[in-house]
């Protein structure tokens, strides 16, 4: 897997409450492949992690404010999940509206766990087949998603996974997913 993702540039979008274990290990995962992961968040400094959305689980630097933040600077997008970051991210419309020009560009998106809460508030969700935690799939269905129970799912430019347990699956098929995105003209330079 060394070398897969060639530099590509993948923003990782998450706030205060971001599950730990669903950032960290896509993200180790991307750059063991040769991406050049950047948190992007709503707010700057560093943001909450959670284990199992009730325990403290340390910070992470947050590197780039969504609202400065540009689809084209990016081969691709992971959403993690946790319960508490997706809610965060849904009321901020920079947030919102990052999701939606990702999906709406073509390029990979990856989500886990609560992550798919952000394509319902970015309106992305209908038509797509999509699989999540158990409690948001409801949500999913009302926003016109055919919800599975799968360890992980790819339609078209979005790959889904159901929770931490999933995380191998996710993992290595984000990396597939990534690879076929090309790298933004001058982000090379920008890493």
């Amino acid at each position: 897997m060394a070398g897969e993702l060639n530099g590509r540039r993948i923003a990782i979008l998450a706030a205060d409450g971001v599950e730990r274990v669903e950032l960290e290990r896509p993200r180790r995962t991307l750059d063991d492949a040769g991406a050049h992961t950047v948190v992007v968040s709503i707010a700057g400094g560093e943001i909450q992690a959670r284990d199992h959305d009730l325990d403290d689980a340390g910070t992470f630097p947050v590197d780039q404010l969504v609202g400065q933040a540009s689809v084209d600077d990016y081969a691709a997008l992971l959403l993690p999940g946790g319960t508490v970051n997706p809610d965060k991210l849904r009321m901020e419309p920079a947030a919102v509206r990052f999701v939606r020009d990702f999906v709406e560009s073509g390029k990979p998106v990856a989500s886990i766990c609560h992550g798919p809460w952000n394509f319902v508030e970015a309106g992305v969700a209908r038509g797509r087949r999509l699989t999540s935690w158990p409690s948001i799939r409801t949500d999913l269905r009302n926003a016109g998603a055919e919800v599975v129970d799968e360890p992980v799912v790819t339609d078209g430019n979005i790959t889904t996974s159901r929770s931490p347990d999933d995380l191998p699956a996710f993992c290595e098929r984000i990396v597939q997913e990534f690879a076929k995105a090309p790298q933004p003209a001058g982000a090379a330079a920008r890493a």
